[in-house]
């Protein structure tokens, strides 16, 4: 996910775009860089860094009354001044946020036409592509439309041109607004960053292309249909434009989940051939592989958690997994026939890149599944997963844990077509699963408005307890230590058979349960466990997928899940715990974003 800002009007662009840029820097933050059109030349500056880091270098120059700018997350080329936006080709420069997933067929075939590219991104064979159309005599609009049929994948574009003062605006599966001014126009990745120099927008939909010049607009679709757009009128503060309208960060990322998940997917499901490849990953032979190792912190230990029965019951390889602390001092049996997977949101966590040395040490083939490219996990260990959740800024990982879940499910599918388990008509059918949840999701959360009211009625309670079975145990833990993350109410959960071998003793009228119980092949234990806890006159919280769920008439509060799946189950279910905790939280007027005493990456033992 990266931030992209463009301006066209009367004012100096400059002040404007770097007001904006940093105004979006919570998309993106790994470099930065500006272009400025003026008198038929256009000026670009771009520094590996933050965008105060730009500014320094943009002290002067800088005049004209057009143009682009970008911060940016990392997903091809690791962070450098090379691979920073504007890209450029000829005459033609880009900014981007998306993943253009044909990118090296694309280039191959630009190659040949005598195309030398100079970054390691995907967004370089954009410029490329349309000043390849404007040499075969198509205008500037016409070249960016043509470009446009030839891309598969995502984008959001500010593209702009020496010889036209026009700027150009496009977007598929990334978001991007237009900003309608007294003669001038603004784009944007967030209508937030526009906040202040108007409240007039068109948010643009998918296919649309925008072509801005000399104070009118024209909208077509990537046919060169001509289309209408309806313009809105926003009427935010300066603190909710900051987070998009949202209270919090960490509300606003809950609520990215299911773009989160789309973009982990790009590029690497292939549903039609029925196979998942990942173009940064090397894997060993792995028929020598006889162990899988999962080590990780906190809400990625989680993660790993539900890897490891996804792993197990799919490709019948035994997994251990471990907490990173633990892990760097316990002397582990590993050697040269093993896998040690690591998890992380950083990439920057010290126990897990401890964990990282010592599995190499061993000579084990050590793979990262991490969310920042450059990170010290992806720079160092064999081989890596990059999650594309985007930067998270709220300390309690959301999104980050569902497109960790996400990308465990996908090397599932990946090593299970390797190993000969899983045929091509299998691999597609569960591709077609995964597909569906960013829908689902999507779902869930325009009907989550019920979620708030229970939060009001559970605050004033001290203590939770949080049951689940199966892969939905690590979904009762996560539930649990969001809980206790952002609201300091004490939680803890336990694999619902565990509970007669202790808790059970705590359950009475003041201890709520909180119960994930969808309709899987523990349905029926976990109905007893229920049974148990109504028996004690506990305070039931009923997280269900079935209608007919037999213990919702004993529940204090049903919530309804949408059935999936048995192995992405915990993407449709930790949701509604993560909007409950942070309900309760923000009720009880706590620090959501930046709960005491934590860090949103521990680089430190």
């Amino acid at each position: 996910m990266c931030g992209i800002v463009g301006y066209l009007g009367n004012d100096r662009a400059y002040p404007i775009l770097i007001d904006a840029l940093k105004k979006l820097e919570y998309r993106g933050y790994d470099s930065a860089g500006i272009a400025i059109w003026r008198n038929g030349k256009i000026e670009v500056a771009r520094k590996k860094g933050k965008v105060d880091e730009l500014r320094e270098i943009c002290a002067s120059g800088f005049e004209g009354t057009m143009g682009l700018a970008h911060t940016r997350w990392a997903t091809h080329g690791t962070p450098s001044e090379r691979n920073a936006h504007p890209h450029r080709a000829g005459d033609v420069v880009v900014v981007h946020n998306g993943i253009v997933e044909n990118y090296i067929e694309l280039k191959e075939g630009l190659r040949k036409d005598g195309h030398k590219f100079l970054s390691d991104t995907d967004t370089e064979v954009i410029p490329h592509l349309i000043t390849n159309h404007l040499n075969k005599g198509a205008d500037f609009a016409e070249a960016v439309r043509l470009s446009l049929a030839e891309i598969t994948g995502s984008y959001a574009l500010g593209i702009i041109h020496e010889k036209d003062r026009m700027l150009i605006a496009a977007k598929k599966e990334s978001p991007l607004v237009l900003g309608i001014g007294d003669g001038e126009f603004f784009v944007a990745s967030d209508a937030p960053a526009l906040i202040g120099r108007t409240n007039r927008f068109i948010f643009l939909e998918d296919n649309d292309i925008a072509v801005m010049k000399d104070g009118s607009l024209r909208l077509m679709d990537v046919e060169g249909n001509e289309v209408e757009r309806k313009v809105h009128v926003l009427h935010w503060s300066g603190a909710m434009a900051e987070k998009g309208g949202y209270k919090h960060f960490m509300l606003k990322e809950i609520f990215e989940q299911p773009m989160a998940i789309s973009d982990t997917l790009i590029g690497r499901v292939k549903e039609e051939q029925g196979e998942v490849e990942f173009e940064e990953l090397k894997l060993p032979g792995l028929k020598r592989i006889k162990r899988i190792w999962m080590v990780a912190c906190g809400t990625s230990y989680h993660a790993c958690l539900i890897g490891k029965q996804m792993l197990e019951a799919n490709l019948r390889i035994p997994v251990e997994v471990d907490i990173a602390s633990e892990f760097r001092y316990r002397d582990p049996i590993m050697g040269r026939d093993e896998m040690l997977i690591l998890v992380s949101q950083s990439g920057e966590t010290a126990d897990t890149i401890a964990a990282m040395k010592e599995g190499k040490r061993r000579g084990a083939y050590v793979l990262s599944v991490c969310n920042v490219l450059g990170s010290t996990l992806a720079r160092d260990a064999d081989g890596v997963i990059f999650t594309h959740a985007g930067p998270e800024i709220g300390v309690a990982s959301t999104k980050a844990f569902t497109t960790q879940v996400s990308a465990l499910y996908l090397l599932m599918l990946h090593m299970g077509r390797k190993l000969g388990l899983m045929g091509n008509e299998v691999v597609r059918a569960r591709i077609a699963d995964i597909k569906k949840i960013p829908h689902k999701l999507q779902t869930l959360l325009d009907g989550a408005g019920s979620i708030e009211e229970l939060g009001r009625k559970y605050m004033g309670f001290k203590n939770f307890l949080y049951l689940g079975r199966g892969i939905n145990f690590p979904i009762a833990l996560e539930g649990a230590l969001k809980l206790k993350e952002i609201s300091y109410i004490h939680a803890e959960a336990y694999a619902a058979g565990e509970m007669k071998h202790g808790p059970i003793a705590l359950i009475d009228e003041n201890m709520p349960v909180v119960v994930v119980s969808p309709n899987d092949q523990t349905y029926k234990k976990t109905c007893s466990n229920v049974e148990e806890v109504a028996a004690r006159r506990g305070n039931i919280l009923l997280f269900k997928d079935t209608d007919a769920h037999e213990m919702a008439a004993k529940a204090n509060v049903v919530f309804h899940v949408p059935a999936v799946p048995y192995d992405l189950q915990p993407i449709v279910h930790i949701v509604p715990l993560q909007l409950f905790a942070y309900h309760i939280a923000n009720l009880l007027g706590t620090d959501v974003d930046q709960p005491r005493n934590l860090a949103k990456s521990v680089t430190v033992e």
